[in-house]
């Protein structure tokens, strides 16, 4: 992996530090577990979609194990960073195994969330707005800008918020609420704060242009 890491607090656990280590020792490759990421992604958008059909106690497990799978995707994002620098594992086309999995990551897990709430669309508007503060950031850096990676809704914070919402919506079954009567409200907070989280990174950007190019230097399309 090449770039900028996003600064994180977790990443200097000596939990993780040992378990990026071992897994290093033993070849594991970073963009496997870019990889894997994707795949942890893929089971908690499985699991989230699946609430829409069942009920009672299979509902609850679902959720449960949805909100596992979010932080087993970002535990995964967090190891494939440590693996390729600090265990000098990385390659020339570890960027592209960083970025591709985390955006597919993200629009999955959010679509999931979409039909487990009974409103596909809602869901894949939070997983377009994802990709959107996604592009606003590698944008930055392709102008030679560093990268913004603020919130108030950046990717551990939403998350956290589907996380949480899996959880509440797992504790609320057995008093007869729909797991959709959580994760629509919830997919409502995370399309509000990822579209201002996506306006605030524009506006830096477009500021900082301006400042490392005062002149008006505008193509002509």
């Amino acid at each position: 992996m090449t770039g900028p890491r996003r600064p994180l607090a977790s990443r200097g656990s000596r939990r993780v530090r040992a378990l990026a280590a071992g897994l290093a020792a033993r070849g594991v490759r970073p963009n496997a577990i870019s990889v894997a990421s994707l795949a942890f992604a893929a089971a908690g958008a499985g699991t989230l979609a699946a609430t829409a059909w069942l009920v009672g106690t299979g509902a609850a497990i679902a959720l449960v194990l949805a909100a596992a799978a979010c932080q087993l995707r970002l535990l995964a994002n967090l190891l494939d960073g440590l693996v390729a620098v600090e265990g000098g594992r990385g390659g020339p086309d570890g960027a592209f195994w960083n970025e591709a999995p985390d955006r597919l990551s993200d629009l999955v897990l959010f679509a999931g969330a979409g039909v487990g709430a009974g409103v596909p669309a809602l869901g894949l508007l939070a997983g377009a707005l994802a990709l959107l503060t996604a592009w606003l950031r590698e944008f930055g850096r392709a102008e030679g800008l560093g990268a913004d990676f603020g919130g108030p809704l950046a990717k551990p914070q939403r998350m956290a918020a589907l996380t949480a919402a899996a959880l509440v919506a797992a504790a609320l079954v057995p008093f007869g609420v729909a797991p959709a009567a959580v994760l629509g409200p919830a997919l409502v907070l995370v399309v509000l704060g990822t579209a201002l989280t996506a306006g605030l990174r524009a506006r830096r950007l477009v500021l900082a242009l301006r400042r490392a190019s005062p002149s008006d230097s505008r193509d002509s399309r």
